[in-house]
């Protein structure tokens, strides 16, 4: 007979389970998958910099070429052969940005993505500006 087990039969039960109370602690959400709380607030914080800083780099690329406007001939045909390698190279880098956003979304929530979003924008402008010889 177990040593919790009841001598009499008309003894209460002290085994049975515990009825769930709003009170109680949920401990069945509780694991080593579950969200930890507040894991939104890297991924919006990554959109409120990576929008913003990549909707104004593509404005200042498609803008870039007027930087070219008084140029002479050779200098215009220069800036133009290295534009046609940098803006595509920009659209690239904004578009693996947005994926590190988006997959910064995605459940589990990892922190490397939220940060990586922001600083691949900043790296792509650097490689624009590299690419077209700003100084």
């Amino acid at each position: 007979m177990p040593a919790n087990a009841p001598d009499t039969p008309d003894a209460p039960d002290t085994t049975a389970a515990v009825p769930d109370t709003p009170d109680a602690p949920d401990t069945t959400a509780a694991g080593p998958d579950a969200p930890a709380t507040g894991s939104w607030i890297a991924p919006l914080f990554s959109t409120l910099l990576t929008l913003p800083l990549g909707f104004f780099g593509l404005v200042f690329a498609m803008l870039s070429p007027m930087a070219c406007d008084s140029c002479d001939r050779a200098e215009a045909d220069r800036f133009q052969a290295a534009f046609e390698v940098a803006f595509p190279t920009l659209v690239v880098g904004l578009l693996v940005s947005l994926a590190l956003l988006i997959a910064a979304w995605i459940p589990p929530r990892r922190a490397g993505f939220s940060v990586g979003a922001p600083l691949a924008v900043v790296v792509t402008l650097l490689v624009f500006m590299g690419l077209l010889g700003v100084r």
